[in-house]
Formats: C-alpha cells, structure tokens, sequence
C-alpha cells in the first residue's frame, strides 16, 4: 500500500507561511518603534541586509545555522572601528536575528510537511508526529540547560567553541562519506526509530548550551545527525529550523534584559534574514538530498576551521 499524504485540511498551501509572515512583521514594526538606535550607525551599516540574507540561506537549507556568516564582518567593522561588538553581544544579536530568519525558516518547513508531494524513488514522505516528536523531545531537555547557562555560564568559552567545532568538523566528515558511501542507493527511513531518538536525547543538554554559548549548536547537532542516519531532509532540516528558531527567542529573551543586543544590526539584518529564510526551503530541494548533503557537511568543515583559525 502506498504511503499516505499526510495534509492539514484545515489550512491550504501557504496559508501558515502568509500567517508567520504577518506576525513576524508586526514584530519587525514594533521593534522599529521601541528600541534605541543611531540612524548614522544604520547608514553605515546599510549592506547589512544583503549579509542577512546569505546567513538566512545557508542556516535554513541546512538547519545548522548562518551565525558564522557574521563573524567575519563584524571582524570587518571592528578594523574599520564602525562598530565594537564584544562576544556576548555577537551571541545576542545573533540571535535576535534568528528569531526572524529562523522562524521563517520553521514555518516554511513546517508548510511543507503537510503538503509533501508524492517521494521519488528512495525518498520517503514525512510524517507529522516524527517531525514533532524530534522537537518537542529535543527542546524538552535543550531549553532549560540553554536557560541556565545563560544565566550561570561558568564555563571557558574558548575551549568549548574549540571542542564543539572539532566535534563538527567530525561530524561534516561523517556526513559526506555516509552520504556517498552507505547511503548512496539506500532508501531514506520512513519513520523515526526508538534508538535515533534516544540518540538526538543525548545530544539535546550539550545542544542548549552550546546554544546559550555561540546562538548555533543544537540545531546543527540534529540536523547533522539525522543527515548521517539517512532520514528525509524534510525532517532533519525542517526539526532542526523550528528548535533553532525555538531557541533563539527564548534566548533573545535573556539578552534583551541583559542590554546586551546592538538594535541597529537587528534592525538592517533581520528583514534580509526573513527573505532568506523564505529562499532557502526552494533551493534545498532544488538541490536535492545528496547535493545538499555534501554541501552541508562541506560547510560545516570549512566553516568550523574557519573559526579555529580565527581563535586559534
């Protein structure tokens, strides 16, 4: 029997994007209309929105995050002495810009899990209660620990970035050789299995710190995961952008009180971020789960070494 398309009736194609949409604009509207800026700082900042929507791209059609997309310009703006931000205001601003391009990303994905086409051969269809099974249990125990770390972080950053990112660059490696190894004329699973998810559980309290840490980490870690077990990008992008975009609210949440957060890249990033975001689902499956794979896994390598080099 062929499997069943799984659809929300309830709402046509589209319809929860248009919705998303029109919040995060109000949302945008606000912000505009209570937080503090300089409006010579905005003019000099004025390419910021192109760089939006690159980070947005690449953190969406992945999953793992385009937060590494601004570290080199805001290296770029401290030589220029425009612009100083220190790490915990990069961790901040970071992750208010996700709140708009992450959640975007999120309600496209999750768009597309109740309008999924009929799978090609050695595709699989997605269903509903895996999708939100991954990010409900992962968020369940990635959540609080990303909290608390904001709030107790006694931990040396430079040595957790150094770790995490050794640990990506393992798992980049994985990805591209599963993907043209063992994976290369498997059928993706169909449905979620006990041991993956107890697996992504695992992942989930390291995840949130990470997260608390560098605004990345837990979404990279499932999508990657899930890459590598050879599940539907559907469900390894699409889970790790709504727990991404999950964390980086609540997360934002801290560094508004904090004051920690520069309203003036915000301000210019986030809408590039929003149509980014939008782009991405398209041209994730435009490539195509291989291409996009090796693509993944390649970013994850040289982005990772980028930023031990940088902090070497």
């Amino acid at each position: 029997m062929a499997p069943t398309q799984p659809r929300l009736t309830a709402l046509p194609k589209g319809r929860l994007v248009a919705i998303g949409a029109l919040l995060l604009a109000a949302a945008y509207v606000g912000l505009l209309l209570v937080v503090p800026y300089a409006p010579d700082l905005l003019r000099q900042l004025a390419f910021l929105p192109g760089v939006g929507v690159i980070g947005a791209i690449i953190a969406n059609t992945s999953g793992t995050g385009g937060g590494v997309v601004f570290v080199p310009v805001f290296n770029a703006l401290r030589e220029w002495a425009v612009m100083d931000l220190q790490p915990l205001q990069v961790v901040g601003v970071s992750m208010a810009i996700q709140s708009f391009g992450m959640t975007m990303g999120a309600l496209r994905w999750t768009d597309r899990l109740y309008h999924q086409p009929a799978p090609d051969a050695l595709h699989a269809l997605v269903r509903p209660i895996d999708f939100f099974t991954v990010a409900l249990a992962v968020l369940a125990l990635s959540l609080p620990a990303m909290l608390v770390t904001q709030r107790v972080t006694a931990f040396d950053q430079h040595a957790v970035l150094m770790g995490y990112k050794l640990f990506s660059i393992l798992l980049g490696i994985a990805l591209v050789a599963s993907t043209w190894t063992v994976n290369l004329k498997r059928p993706e699973k169909t449905r979620l299995e006990r041991t993956d998810l107890l697996f992504l559980l695992l992942l989930a309290i390291p995840g949130g710190i990470l997260t608390a840490l560098f605004s990345v980490g837990i979404g990279e870690l499932v999508a990657l995961y899930l890459f590598i077990r050879h599940y539907p990008v559907l469900l390894c992008t699409g889970t790790a952008c709504l727990i991404s975009a999950v964390s980086v609210i609540a997360g934002s949440v801290w560094h508004v009180g904090a004051g920690t957060i520069q309203w003036e890249v915000v301000l210019l990033a986030a809408p590039g971020a929003m149509i980014g975001a939008f782009l991405a689902r398209p041209i994730a499956l435009w490539l195509g789960a291989r291409r996009l794979k090796t693509l993944d896994g390649g970013w994850i390598v040289l982005s990772a070494l980028y930023l031990l080099w940088l902090n070497r």
